[in-house]
């Protein structure tokens, strides 16, 4: 039995990629970070039905001591950091604790790994912020600019993976995924703002929605299709560097006319442009170009845009 570790295990990407795991016949080992209110809803119906095969430890980026004694101990044959400060606009009230644990919390578990002696494969879960204010489309050979401390954080945390790599022959690769989402997606992220808003207002909880910057363009994807890909990396023979993406872009004013649209809304009447959810340095527009996943680890998404904003808004009105 294969056996991986996943850090970051209790959010969105890390419960879908642990049913992959789980379903593909591994042991999966999760890291959870203490806080004084443990959330770990995304993971009930995995710990309800495969008691023996998840187990979870707490554990966290800023503790390399830590890190050693998990690896140490269950051995893991793969590695997926899925931790982060993930959330963008925090990132700029939060800079240098962003820095620390999405930057430099990836180089502890690479210097954790290689301490302990593992020959585990790595999986570094880099984003499609790197590339900031870079015309698309965006690939593997596009050049990086960030333009948030997030993004900044993401490449540090990058360039370590490629120089772990480099210096000390580790199977460490990076998956830039573009935006990603699911009924899972934290409430502060735009696309769970938007689908959770449509519901209040249909269940009469609000009247309104305020949003930030519609016409802002991003490359969207269901996390649950992505989580495939970053398994698929760790696959190769030979670790690299890949874009998860779809290869279209739709803006949030898009999103938000499928979103209230599929509950019988107009969204022009709810939908109400606030400037304190600007950036203070926007992105503009993201758009990946998959062709290197496609062709060299056979993936491609499955679920459409539409699909995606339906089954995000049909998930928060059950809700």
């Amino acid at each position: 039995m294969p056996v991986a570790l996943i850090t970051g295990v209790s959010g969105q990407d890390g419960s879908y990629l642990a049913e992959l795991l789980l379903d593909k016949g591994y042991e999966v080992h999760g890291v959870v970070r203490r806080s004084s209110s443990v959330t770990r809803s995304r993971l009930d119906h995995l710990q309800s039905e495969n008691l023996e095969d998840l187990h979870l430890h707490y554990g966290d980026l800023g503790d390399p001591l830590g890190l050693v004694r998990i690896i140490d101990r269950y051995g893991p044959d793969e590695v997926y950091n899925l931790a982060a400060q993930s959330h963008v606009a925090i990132s700029f009230q939060q800079p240098e604790y962003t820095g620390d644990v999405t930057g430099v919390g990836a180089m502890r578990l690479l210097e954790a790994m290689r301490v302990a002696g593992s020959e585990a494969r790595f999986y570094q879960a880099s984003s499609s912020e790197l590339y900031g204010s870079t015309p698309p489309p965006q690939s593997e050979v596009t050049p990086f600019h960030p333009r948030s401390p997030y993004a900044v954080a993401k490449l540090y945390a990058f360039w370590a993976t490629v120089n772990y790599r480099e210096s000390y022959g580790m199977h460490a690769s990076n998956g830039i995924l573009f935006n990603h989402e699911s009924p899972r997606r934290g409430e502060n992220f735009v696309t769970r703002k938007i689908t959770r808003g449509v519901a209040d207002i249909v269940h009469g909880k609000a009247t309104e929605l305020r949003l930030g910057n519609l016409d802002a363009k991003r490359d969207w994807g269901f996390a649950g299709d992505y989580v495939e890909g970053m398994w698929l990396m760790l696959q190769q023979d030979t670790p690299d560097d890949y874009v998860l993406a779809t290869g279209e872009a739709h803006s949030v004013r898009e999103f938000c006319e499928i979103a209230f649209g599929h509950a019988g809304l107009d969204w022009e009447r709810y939908v109400v442009v606030d400037p304190e959810f600007f950036r203070p340095a926007e992105v503009d527009y993201l758009l990946g170009d998959p062709t290197k996943a496609r062709t060299e680890l056979s993936w491609k998404p499955t679920t459409s845009f539409e699909q995606l904003v339906t089954m995000m808004v049909d998930a928060d009105l059950a809700a």
